[in-house]
């Protein structure tokens, strides 16, 4: 049944209430289901980020198997819902990519220096735009390595595991990868992750963490607790965390990439001065004299230190690609991928 005309239904008249209740109010207005076809095309109308779409490629049915084009047209877009795996591709990104390898086939080892994104560089001149993303300073954000690669290192410099002090914190359904690299990491330093692992799991019959049982734990445990590892939206549930919740009770008690993309790190500049990098490489070194080649480390500060390689500049393009997608819609996500306690 259509909404009267004289009582039009508006985004403004739904803020405010959880999802579920916003879903059911649309729902009555609009006379039909929670799950009808009107519900989703209301919401598509009214979505401010719906212009976004235009910046990706949306592969089509006909190219996904396994589809049965006797029920749908193949000619029209898919319904994307594996973000959590891997992201669309930007319009923009093809056109960096052939940048990159035009520069690569005329220039060859120049292009570390020349060109729009020169290769030694690259990564670098992202890093204001991630640290938008995850509501941090530039130089407290670096580029590199992938998400994993990035655990082990910071974890091999914030985990200082004591015989009263040694659980990492971390939600059940973790991605696969953090959650071994916690398990290897417990192990290393001669623990058991039975007993130094402490998971959260949602509520018996709940799909979802909820806030107040993050902090009971963090109450609970506090004194245990060594690390706390959660991801800013969850994978698995797509669950967004109060991270600014979290990382209070956290201090109190004493922070999605496509697959083998470019990852991101973060550390707070309250600890430049203080944490070093257990494991260094020369993308660590002062870029000023990185070049030199003298072999003695000028090791930069807070989180550059952290650099092991460069940074492969085919990765950095669709990175560039999806970013500027982000910077231009003014809505970022906040998130905090280790928080040190």
């Amino acid at each position: 049944m259509p909404l009267q005309a004289s009582s039009p239904a508006t985004m403004d008249q739904f803020e405010g209430f959880p999802v579920t209740e916003t879903l059911h109010r649309i729902s009555a207005q609009l006379g039909c289901s929670p799950t009808a076809a009107e519900v989703a095309a209301f919401l598509d109308k009214h979505d401010q980020l719906r212009h976004l779409r235009e910046n990706f490629l949306v592969p089509k049915i006909q190219d996904l198997p396994p589809s049965d084009l006797s029920l749908v047209d193949g000619r029209d877009d898919c319904i994307y819902l594996v973000g959590n795996s891997l992201g669309l591709q930007p319009r923009r990104a093809r056109g960096y990519l052939q940048e990159e390898l035009d520069k690569w086939a005329k220039m060859g080892a120049h292009g570390h220096v020349l060109g729009s994104r020169p290769w030694a560089w690259a990564e670098n001149d992202l890093e204001e735009m991630m640290a938008k993303v995850v509501g941090a300073k530039a130089a407290e954000v670096a580029l590199m390595n992938g998400l994993t690669v990035n655990l082990h290192l910071l974890m091999l410099s914030f985990y200082k595991p004591t015989a009263a002090r040694h659980k990492i914190l971390l939600e059940d359904k973790a991605f696969p990868s953090d959650h071994y690299a916690v398990e290897s990491q417990i192990r290393l330093r001669g623990f058991d992750p039975q007993k130094s692992m402490l998971v959260l799991r949602p509520r018996p019959g709940e799909e979802t963490l909820r806030t107040e049982d993050i902090l009971g734990t963090i109450e609970k445990e506090g004194d245990a607790i060594a690390v706390i590892m959660l991801s800013g939206v969850q994978y698995y549930t797509g669950q967004l965390f109060d991270m600014a919740a979290i990382t209070a009770a956290g201090q109190r008690k004493y922070l999605n990439s496509g697959a083998g993309g470019i990852a991101a790190a973060f550390i707070h500049e309250k600890h430049n001065d203080r944490i070093e990098p257990t494991l260094t490489g020369w993308w660590g070194h002062d870029l000023k004299t990185r070049f030199n080649m003298t072999n003695v480390l000028e090791l930069q500060s807070g989180v550059n230190g952290f650099r092991l390689s460069n940074q492969p500049v085919l990765l950095v393009c669709p990175l560039q690609a999806s970013l500027e997608v982000l910077q231009s819609s003014r809505h970022f996500i906040i998130n905090s991928p280790l928080l040190e306690m």
